[in-house]
């Protein structure tokens, strides 16, 4: 379970992660059971996508996160995941003990250069 202090610091980062790219949609981080604890997303994408549809993603990549633990021990630690469709750009990064954090941006970002950004970033926090 993420402490206060986590989600107050979560809420930074969010914030400090939208501002690196106007192509961002959302960034959140999620617990790991799937329940956002910070961030959110855009207001013109919140009246266009139905909130059950962002539940049931959101349990869907902590499940990703979680089963991908399995391997560190084998294969490393994983720094981030990304998937790329049509029309979205998806990454996660772990942070804290088991959360994670997402970032949804349009499928044309920059991802190697946002990524980098990202990652500076969370190193800094």
């Amino acid at each position: 379970m993420s402490s206060v202090n986590e989600i107050k610091d979560y809420f930074t980062i969010c914030n400090n992660i939208r501002e690196l790219n106007s192509k961002i949609m959302f960034v959140g981080v999620l617990n790991e059971r799937g329940r956002l604890v910070a961030g959110g997303m855009s207001d013109e994408i919140k009246s266009m996508i139905h909130r059950k549809f962002y539940e049931a993603l959101f349990m869907q990549v902590a499940l990703k996160v979680k089963m991908r633990k399995e391997f560190d021990k084998q294969l490393g630690s994983v720094n981030f995941t990304m998937s790329q469709r049509d029309k979205t750009l998806a990454i996660g990064f772990p942070i804290g003990i088991s959360d994670t954090l997402c970032v949804f941006a349009e499928s044309d970002v920059e991802y190697s250069k946002l990524i980098k950004k990202i990652q500076s970033l969370l190193a800094n926090n």
